[in-house]
């Protein structure tokens, strides 16, 4: 099992990224563009949505505003994009994300991750990703796992150009406390974070 903080401060940008445990959801945004880091996460009546920090900055929304989770009577939706609605609109997490594919953002091409979270504790994970021109749709699902632990999947490996994309079964990881997770993050890449631990939710916002 990865110590996730250590995996964190050792990893500067690892892009957006979602992690679910036996109590727990943490999922984070980060930036390396002024349009990408102006944002923050608030709440909304189902989950949280993100918005413009500073609304006159704002570039180009398309790829960047977006309700990364929404609750639903089947479970706790939390993406890094508008493919929250999608699985919400279907009902079926599967059925939903086989309508969708990566990011139309040349040359990164970025994978859109998703988690679906259970009233009984089991989840599933999915990213769908670029490879050799078309999508390459990954879905992992767990009936649940023990104390203290969690599996992690994110868009990025790292840096690169372009850059690469996630690749392997979601990491098998530590599950910290939030305002370590927070803490741990990349300070100049980091953006905002949410947390949602036995049903009380915080948020972390860089810029507020």
């Amino acid at each position: 099992m990865t110590d996730f903080l250590e995996f964190l401060r050792s990893h500067p940008y690892p892009g957006r990224g979602i992690a679910v445990g036996k109590d727990r959801v943490y999922y984070f945004i980060m930036g390396r563009s002024a349009n990408s880091r102006n944002r923050i996460f608030s709440l909304t009546e189902d989950g949280i949505r993100t918005e413009a920090y500073d609304a006159s900055k704002m570039v180009d929304p398309s790829l960047i505003i977006y309700h990364p989770v929404r609750q639903t009577e089947k479970g706790l939706i939390v993406t890094n994009g508008d493919q929250t609605d999608t699985i919400r609109d279907f009902g079926d997490f599967r059925a939903a994300l086989m309508t969708r594919e990566f990011e139309p953002d040349a040359p990164n091409y970025t994978p859109r991750v998703s988690a679906m979270v259970y009233p009984d504790g089991a989840f599933e994970l999915s990213i769908l990703k670029q490879k050799d021109g078309r999508c390459l749709r990954e879905f992992f699902c767990y009936e649940g796992c023990e104390e203290g632990k969690g599996y992690f999947i994110s868009t990025y490996e790292g840096f690169g150009s372009p850059l690469p994309s996630f690749y392997g079964e979601p990491l098998e990881i530590s599950m910290p406390e939030p305002e370590e997770v927070w803490e741990a993050l990349n300070e100049d890449n980091k953006v905002s974070l949410y947390t949602n631990v036995r049903g009380e939710v915080k948020i972390f916002n860089k810029y507020q």
